[in-house]
């Protein structure tokens, strides 16, 4: 197969680039710091003094978790610690020396955000509370959460506890990589199995199970911090996540996180950009240039896309091939560009086999040829143009000895 490859414009189903619309100004917000992300994409939509460090109460618990994913296992069964909570403290009434596994626990500290399972969960995998709060400073610096500092497991205000709404949500995006933490965060209630007795727990996140397309992720309240909520919203394979600190309220957290989730995901699609029943290119039979082959993209290929937006395709494909070549064959390559960076490179394959061209069909091409048939013609006109001049010289040499 001779690769003379040709990089072709891309048209129709292969579109242009264009730049996505202006979006649709942004809700009124009452939160003094809050922010909204599509992590898809990247793109941070709004930003209201993101990257003011402040209290976050149990946004706290959000690192707690993650430590926890990422160093013991769900069926692990830790040993209930004792816990002298306040009356308005969050729990789930665990007894000293019960035990619990610890994907109960964790259900327990995102859900109903127990502190006594916040607690319990620091000392099961680091051995002590102190030792464990030193992982979550650890982990916050790995991932660059330049204002955020731990002080303790549970959120309660303390000197040295505090994050700011990016970082929330990037730790946030950390942990969306966890199938166990989509899920849970998601539910709107669940009924813990181990420990001395099953409870019920329910997600404080009310916006869950309430507005069809919420599916997390966790609340905070304290006197210092405020209400505090971390959205996720999720419709038609778009995610997109919000953080609001320091509101008034409950009403006014749920209304403001509501208001910025919807308005983000009304600007996003996820759409199919390369699809294998749409033909890219084509290529010649070698030898049989009237036939030609459709190369077709090897795999469906979908991106999210803001409203407006489109990708730039080009195709790379060689103009002929020579057969015989199976269905599928390799022969060429289909290159995606989103915002100027390539996202994608998908095979371009034959949508049909390539068939093996006969001795007799080659010859003919090759006599067909448009430059061979101009030789061809060419030298039967010096052919017959020498026999003119062979037949002139005969009859000239007749007349001379006729006449001598």
């Amino acid at each position: 197969m001779r690769r003379a490859a040709a990089l072709l414009a891309a048209a129709a189903a292969l579109a242009a680039p264009s730049v996505a619309r202006a979006a649709p100004p942004a809700p009124p917000i009452s939160a003094p710091q809050a922010i909204v992300v599509a992590p898809q994409t990247g793109d941070v939509l709004l930003r209201k003094a993101a990257d003011v460090p402040r209290p976050v109460a149990s946004a706290t618990k959000l690192m707690t978790a993650l430590v926890v994913l990422e160093r013991v296992g769900l069926d692990d069964v830790f040993t209930a610690v004792p816990y002298a909570a306040a009356p308005a403290e969050s729990r789930i009434n665990l007894r000293a020396g019960e035990r619990m596994t610890v994907r109960d626990l964790l259900r327990a500290l995102l859900l109903e955000s127990a502190n006594d399972a916040a607690a319990t969960l620091a000392a099961g995998t680091a051995g002590s509370r102190a030792a464990f709060v030193a992982q979550m400073n650890e982990r916050a610096r790995a991932l660059g959460l330049r204002q955020t500092s731990f002080a303790n497991p549970i959120g309660l205000d303390e000197p040295g506890n505090h994050s700011s709404a990016r970082d929330l949500v990037t730790l946030t995006r950390r942990l969306r990589r966890n199938a166990f933490f989509r899920r849970t965060v998601a539910l709107p209630r669940v009924t813990l199995t181990s420990g001395a007795r099953p409870r019920v727990v329910e997600n404080r996140n009310d916006l869950v199970g309430a507005v069809p397309y919420v599916d997390g992720v966790k609340t905070g309240r304290t006197q210092g911090a405020g209400y505090v909520l971390v959205g996720s919203a999720t419709r038609g394979g778009v995610t997109v996540l919000s953080a609001v600190l320091g509101e008034p309220g409950e009403a006014a957290r749920d209304a403001d996180t509501v208001s910025l989730l919807r308005w983000a995901l009304d600007q996003y699609r996820l759409a199919p950009i390369v699809r294998p029943d749409r033909v890219a290119a084509s290529a010649e039979v070698k030898y049989r240039p009237e036939d030609r082959i459709e190369l077709v993209p090897a795999r469906r290929v979908t991106r999210v896309l803001r409203d407006g937006e489109r990708p730039a395709i080009a195709v790379t494909a060689p103009r002929q091939l020579k057969g015989p070549l199976p269905r599928g064959t390799r022969a060429g390559t289909l290159t995606v560009r989103l915002r100027g960076r390539v996202v994608a490179r998908v095979a371009l394959v034959t949508a049909q086999p390539v068939p093996e061209v006969s001795l007799l069909e080659r010859a003919a091409d090759q006599v067909l040829r448009p430059v061979n048939l101009a030789l061809i013609a060419l030298a039967i006109m010096v052919a017959a143009l020498l026999v003119t001049v062979l037949v002139r010289r005969r009859r000239s040499r007749r007349h001379a000895v006729g006449t001598s």
